[in-house]
């Protein structure tokens, strides 16, 4: 499958995982597990897009501002998500959070949709974009089980620029 399809089916679960999570009243007691579905779809998908698609595309003068914007939206969502966890479980203002994490992803899906893909599928083969698709299922699939702590490391590493790179770094999949 081609990495373009796949990255659109996970987007197309997170909204729906957020829709959920925002027509929940208050005293839901689904939301925790909601919220930990969010977070298990979100973060191992980030880290896998950044380390395949981002990475590859980076270093492409037509690519590299709206790639690193791109970056820049992964880390205010996640920050979202982290607060949305604290919220839950101190039942503050959780809803409010929720929603402002909606927006903020439905507003990254569609710039990734409509500005990143259309730039790699001129650059990538469908062939490229296939083995493109394999590797972050594999990083997706490595990511799963992470904790907080390796997961922003892993980001970090991913902004790094590749000349930065730890040697032998096997999250770094680019063509």
């Amino acid at each position: 499958m081609l990495i373009y399809e796949m990255l659109k089916k996970d987007h197309e679960n997170v909204k729906d995982l957020l829709e959920d999570l925002v027509s929940l009243s208050s005293d839901d007691q689904n939301r925790s597990q909601l919220i930990e579905e969010i977070r298990a779809a979100l973060i191992p998908h980030s880290r896998a897009e950044e380390s395949v698609l981002y990475n590859s595309l980076r270093t492409l003068d037509s690519a590299k501002n709206i790639v690193m914007h791109g970056y820049q939206e992964h880390v205010e969502a996640e920050a979202m998500l982290r607060a949305l966890q604290v919220r839950d479980r101190v039942d503050l203002e959780w809803k409010k959070t929720a929603l402002r994490l909606q927006s903020a992803l439905h507003h990254h899906i569609f710039e990734e949709e409509e500005k990143i893909f259309p730039i790699a599928q001129e650059i990538f083969s469908d062939e490229e974009a296939e083995m493109m698709g394999r590797a972050f299922a594999e990083l997706k699939d490595e990511t799963k089980d992470e904790g907080f702590m390796k997961t922003t490391l892993d980001l970090i590493v991913n902004l790094m620029p590749p000349r930065f790179k730890p040697l032998g770094n096997n999250r770094d999949l680019r063509l």
